[in-house]
């Protein structure tokens, strides 16, 4: 009945994920079919915390834009939805190989957010398909999932059955390969334009309509130089629309695409506030001239100031204000409602209610005490340089934890204990910013789902329902064993994570091979691919847990696209498992 009642409320989301969770905790407490300790155990489980650490260390490199370069470089020609998801598909899915696929989730997940925002696309088309990528390439290889070394683990263990065939790293790929090419084309041709667009959780707020005029000048050795518009590709800049040039103090208001760019002409822009706290950081062949030295400043933040009625600011330029010795902040763009402003931003004479984008350092929150000249309205983009050396060590101390937990020499959970503790010891990350990026609510699903798949083990639920499967699919010989072991595993990791299907599971498909006298191969290998390309639920696998908030998603939506890959990988794995084995 609790399992009932879960489908039930997470399809229709009649109370919310976590309060469903809640509830099923509840009745299974009252009921006496869980003890309190196995209802919290999973709030002490260590796949949780570092889920959740996972999570923190994605959001310490979007806060640094450390990643940024370099997913850039990958990425930055992309222009559609449909191309970005591909060729983010194709680069996550060979790197999960060999890799843990949940840690590459984890860093991938802040520049996927970013490039979303900055190209006005719905965050839900695009982190779905990043999670069942790093599904799909994770199956690939023995090292690529802990599900698959999980199963690797059994096999090479005696005293549960002995004289198991070895595994070798690339057993898995004659169906993984396969699969990383079909499922990218089921995502991108059908998966894709079934997931609703939805924002994220963390991401629903009133949306800011001012436009702003910003300006930059293109620098000396610039790629734009001698370059038309249309070559340069400013017509394609994020959220970005150019509008004016000034060149020797010669304005050009009607830019044409066929207008060949010059040193030092002055582009005048018009945008909103995140497009332009983007182009503030972004390495583009230009500068925003009033940066200046703020663009070596170590921590710097955008900020958005409306100037008030009484300002001793009106009627003045900006450029014989001096932000910069006044308030340690330069002004980057300027709002001024119903009217197109022109010329140099610096030149131009401020009125009430001009709204302005700071550029502000440290100083800035101490000078503006007691001030009536404006009225701070937001703050839009911390800016943290780390420098060198910092930088190196965080992305080091990453890649070295990666590493010497895939080679055994220390538990993930301690390392990623070590490096976050570190970074705010060396003041990479704040512990104010840490606390506020904590999913709770994820945290929560995660560990009550945690205690759900242990009731349906003590009451032997699994073991009922994983019989009944397979005895129906018994009489149709090997492989409709085959069918029925993946199709029970499939649904059984579906709700109690895939590591308890694999437990439940793993010796009642070995016991079969031997019924049937047969090669024990296929059965090892059927368990690992159906409880580790689970893509039907979030609870499913853990890189769809990640993605489910921050995706904005609802549990129908895993099942409305991640049943037909499901069952599209069932059917090539049975297939080319019976080509190869029988």
């Amino acid at each position: 009945m609790v399992l009932l009642f879960l489908v039930i409320s997470l399809y229709k989301e009649i109370v919310g994920p976590a309060m469903t969770f809640i509830i099923a905790a509840i009745i299974l407490g009252t009921t006496g079919i869980l003890e309190p300790n196995e209802i919290l155990a999973g709030f002490a489980n260590e796949q949780v915390a570092v889920i959740i650490m996972l999570l923190l260390l994605g959001d310490i490199y979007r806060n640094t834009s450390v990643l940024d370069i370099f997913f850039d470089l990958m990425f930055k020609s992309a222009s559609s939805t449909k191309g970005f998801t591909a060729r983010m598909m194709f680069v996550v899915a060979p790197m999960s190989a060999f890799l843990n696929n949940t840690p590459l989730v984890a860093l991938m997940m802040p520049y996927v957010h970013n490039w979303s925002a900055r190209n006005k696309v719905a965050v839900s088309q695009i982190m779905m398909p990043l999670s069942f990528a790093a599904i799909l390439g994770g199956c690939a290889t023995l090292i690529g999932t802990s599900t698959n070394l999980i199963v690797n683990g059994m096999v090479t263990d005696e005293h549960i059955f002995p004289n198991l065939p070895s595994i070798g790293i690339f057993e898995f790929s004659a169906v993984g390969v396969p699969m990383i090419f079909i499922g990218i084309a089921y995502m991108l041709f059908f998966g894709q334009k079934m997931i609703p667009e939805r924002e994220s959780v963390t991401n629903k707020f009133p949306e800011i309509k001012r436009k702003y005029i910003v300006e930059a000048r293109i620098k000396e050795g610039s790629n734009l130089i001698g370059k038309t518009i249309a070559e340069s590709g400013l017509r394609k800049l994020n959220g970005l629309n150019i509008f004016e040039i000034l060149r020797n103090n010669i304005r050009m208001t009607a830019v044409p695409d066929d207008t060949i760019l010059m040193e030092e002409d002055i582009l005048l822009f018009l945008g909103n506030t995140d497009s332009i706290a983007d182009f503030v950081n972004t390495k583009n062949g230009m500068t925003i001239p009033s940066v200046g030295m703020f663009a070596r400043k170590k921590n710097t933040e955008i900020l958005e100031i409306v100037i008030s009625h009484n300002s001793s600011l009106n009627n003045k330029s900006l450029k014989s204000i001096n932000l910069r010795a006044q308030y340690d902040a330069t002004a980057i763009a300027i709002h001024r409602n119903g009217e197109t402003l022109s010329g140099e931003i610096n030149n131009t004479v401020l009125k009430s209610g001009d709204a302005l984008l700071l550029l502000a350092g440290s100083y800035f929150d101490h000078r503006i005490k007691n001030n009536n000249d404006f009225y701070l309205i937001s703050r839009i983009k911390e800016i943290r340089r780390l420098g060198v050396v910092k930088t190196l060590y965080l992305i080091l101390g990453t890649v070295g934890v990666i590493a010497l937990s895939a080679l055994g020499i220390i538990k993930l959970f301690t390392g990623l204990l070590i490096l976050i503790s570190s970074l705010l010891l060396i003041k990479v990350a704040r512990p104010k910013d840490l606390v506020s990026s904590i999913d709770y609510e994820l945290a929560l699903i995660i560990a009550l789902s945690l205690a759900l798949g242990t009731a349906m083990m003590k009451t032997g639920v699994a073991a009922i329902f994983a019989d009944g499967i397979i005895s129906v699919f018994r009489p149709f010989g090997e492989i409709g064993v085959l069918a029925g072991i993946y199709f029970i595993t499939a649904i059984l990791a579906a709700f109690i994570t895939n590591k308890a299907a694999v437990a439940v599971i793993f010796p009642i498909s070995i016991n079969l091979a031997m019924e049937l006298h047969t090669d024990v191969m296929p059965f090892i290998l059927v368990v690992a691919f159906a409880a580790a390309a689970n893509f039907m639920t979030p609870i499913g696998y853990q890189t769809n847990l990640m993605v489910y908030g921050p995706g904005g998603y609802k549990f129908k939506d895993y099942l409305k696209v991640g049943t037909p890959l499901t069952i599209i990988y069932m059917i090539v794995t049975i297939a080319i498992l019976s080509i190869i084995y029988f």
